[in-house]
């Protein structure tokens, strides 16, 4: 009977490492892929990744922070209420009546 195979899952820590050794350029990625019991695709696209994400690394260390997402409704309900305000303040200067 044929063994069931079951899909290996590799820590970030060793994906890193195996992306870093390809595209260092010393040796092929099939080479790499060999020796590190990996699929040479596999390794190919662990490159991808991280010449895709390298620039993250250096994003964010000036400038504004980012609005905490847990705060953004906050922020979005007293913008509703300063302009119903303005908006029952001009109705009142203004003379009309929208009831």
């Amino acid at each position: 009977m044929s063994e069931v195979k079951t899909r290996n899952v590799h820590t970030p820590e060793f994906k890193a490492k195996v992306g870093l050794e390809a595209l260092r350029a010393v040796k092929t990625i099939n080479q790499i892929g060999q020796e590190h019991g990996v699929h040479p695709v596999q390794v190919g696209q662990w490159k991808k990744i991280l010449q895709e994400q390298a620039k993250t690394l250096f994003e964010g260390k000036r400038g504004p922070k980012p609005v905490a997402a847990h705060r953004e409704p906050e922020l979005l309900y007293s913008e509703i209420g300063k302009l119903k305000v303005e908006l029952d303040w001009l109705k009142k200067k203004s003379g009309i009546s929208l009831s």
